[in-house]
């Protein structure tokens, strides 16, 4: 006759088996779903940086004109260029010295 410390010992070892078996099945069904989200998060960003590559090569035309227009009058009137240069590096040094 086995004592019963013996069949308690079985019995453990069984439900731990059982919970291995379990714990591996789950592993997988992670893995195979965790690949999916990956799969379709990927997807996702390269539509996006494809769609915002297509607008950028639209509007780049449009940017290099303004940034000529802006080049002319910076030629045209220095001070002018030189006091808004001042008032944005003045704008940005508040910002980062309110955030301390």
């Amino acid at each position: 006759m086995a004592s019963l410390s013996s069949l308690s010992d079985l019995d453990l070892d069984k439900q731990v088996a059982a919970l291995s078996r379990e714990l591996a099945a789950l592993r997988k069904t992670v893995a195979r779903q965790g690949g999916a989200y990956y799969e379709d998060g990927r997807d996702a960003a390269s539509n996006y940086y494809s769609e915002l590559a297509g607008r950028l090569t639209e509007a780049l035309p449009a940017i290099r004109n303004k940034g000529r227009a802006i080049e002319r009058t910076a030629r045209n009137h220095p001070a002018t260029a030189a006091a808004v240069g001042l008032v944005v590096i003045g704008l940005i040094a508040s910002l980062v010295l309110s955030r301390r």
